[in-house]
């Protein structure tokens, strides 16, 4: 569908809503709304407005429904597929949820916390926190990222063995429709059987269903002892060896297990200031391992060491380092944050955000990394993630001294040989980034045609005139 940029007087109309401070013209102001942080996606837009309540969000999207206006919901702005930034037509508006910073309620008895869109990740754990609940949720980007983009997305992150990604974390949602209609569902029952369950199409929607504008979240006990340790591994399948003894001593208690190659920690100790190796030796892969109590300090250090002990003498374990303090453990866990980061000083990167079945990760790797050094010898694969759930971030950095661009030029036929091999372990193309613009075109071929109906039916039942977050997913 062709659509206009919004005329002088409809974007009157919508400043007449948040008011003209919160109506954005100037092309300075509007910047930061409209690139995605990598750089790779990025658009115009003549108009963001960044509402401060429910009561505008509907008002907004009335009168996007009513003079067919394209709407792109935005909560961080730190999505990865690009999903959250306005396309080249300059005929989209983005409406920001960033000024929805309210913690509506927080019910320590009952496990809930009721929160905007626009709360930032690490806001919700500090109101936990106070309160001595957890929210598990965990990411790289929790310092920026906020809540909505978090539901939107239905963001994974490094705890999601043990607690699950957000569909697992969210009890209930506000969501305005693309209509303007409010839904309110913001329960905290655990128990609900009463018809279909709703929140579900908005998690992990994109905005393209409707605009999350709350959620009640699911909080859990803090755990009264946490030890962490850096591991050195032979290879992968040490790693996975090592992985079932964990799972098979601390059952639950196993709270994070993150696979790293030995390329990632030299790019975090070359570009990331205040790291350093634990280690006095260098191992082909390491392992971050995590380990929560419920009961005490002592009993998390013991379910630790004795896993470690016992994949020594399996020769699944190479050298380990233990954090001894919580600064230790922070400073453990910054290794493995940091690697994003840490690969852009590198120059170009080809990534992809992909799942296999947990006991594939190794043949995948190895299967994977063979084909893409047969397409680009000099090519640096990166692989790192979350071997617990599957979820393996396999990206590759450029050749040495190598040109950028033409490296880039490459991603689609970097993606198209990874997907194939994703296809045959059964694996999803999009593990925890979502689809937004970067894997829309690759979903028909991986969902099948039963699934695009279903998927185009939802669509087009909760936004008939298609002015929600248009050609992102669908």
């Amino acid at each position: 569908m062709v659509r206009n940029p919004p005329s002088a007087a409809l974007v009157e109309r919508f400043a007449s809503i948040v008011g003209a401070a919160n109506a954005l013209t100037e092309p300075a102001a509007i910047e930061p709304y409209t690139l995605e942080h990598r750089g790779r996606y990025g658009g115009r837009t003549g108009l963001v407005l960044r509402p401060g309540s429910v009561a505008e969000v509907s008002a907004i999207l009335a009168t996007a429904s009513e003079t067919m206006t394209a709407i792109v919901p935005q909560s961080g702005n730190t999505g990865l597929v690009g999903g959250q930034v306005p396309d080249d037509s300059g005929s989209e508006v983005v409406l920001a949820l960033d000024r929805m910073r309210t913690i509506r309620a927080v019910d320590a008895a009952g496990f809930t916390l009721t929160a905007e869109a626009g709360v930032i990740l690490a806001d919700i754990h500090a109101a936990a926190e106070a309160v001595d609940r957890l929210f598990p949720l965990s990411l790289g980007s929790e310092g920026s990222c906020r809540v909505g983009g978090n539901v939107s997305t239905n963001a994974g992150g490094t705890a999601v063995l043990s607690y699950g990604s957000m569909r697992d974390l969210v009890l209930g949602l506000e969501v305005v429709l693309a209509d303007g209609r409010v839904w309110n569902g913001l329960s905290g029952l655990r128990k609900d059987n009463t018809g279909y369950d709703l929140k579900q199409l908005f998690i992990g929607g994109e905005g393209t269903l409707g605009v999350v504008t709350a959620a009640t979240l699911k909080l859990f006990p803090r755990p009264k002892g946490l030890a962490v340790a850096l591991v050195g591994v032979p290879s992968p399948e040490a790693a996975l060896a090592l992985f079932g003894a964990a799972r098979e001593r601390a059952r639950q208690d196993l709270t994070g297990y993150e696979l790293m190659p030995r390329i990632a920690l030299d790019f975090v100790f070359r570009h990331i200031p205040g790291t350093r190796d634990p280690l006095a030796s260098l191992h082909p892969w390491y392992v971050l391992v995590e380990v929560s109590s419920g009961r005490n300090q002592e009993d998390a250090d013991a379910t630790l060491e004795g896993l470690l002990g016992e994949g020594y003498e399996a020769g699944h374990v190479l050298d380990a380092a233990i954090a001894r303090s919580l600064a230790e453990g922070h400073a453990l866990w910054r290794i493995r944050h940091a690697i994003s980061e840490a690969q852009k000083p590198e120059g170009g990167s080809i990534k992809h955000d992909v799942s296999v079945p947990v006991a594939d990760v190794p043949a995948f790797l190895a299967e994977a990394t063979a084909a893409v050094l047969a397409l680009i010898p000099d090519a640096r694969p990166v692989p790192f993630g979350h071997l617990g759930d599957g979820n393996i971030h396999f990206n590759i950095s450029q050749p040495v001294g190598g040109d950028r661009e033409a490296f880039l030029a490459r991603w689609a036929q970097v993606n198209e040989t990874v997907h194939a091999i994703v296809g045959r372990y059964r694996g999803s193309i999009a593990a925890e980034h979502g689809i937004g613009r970067a894997k829309r075109d690759l979903l028909p071929g991986v969902e099948g045609d039963v699934a695009m109906a279903m998927m185009r039916g939802i669509k087009a039942a909760l936004d008939p005139k298609g002015v929600l977050n248009p050609g992102r997913v669908l």
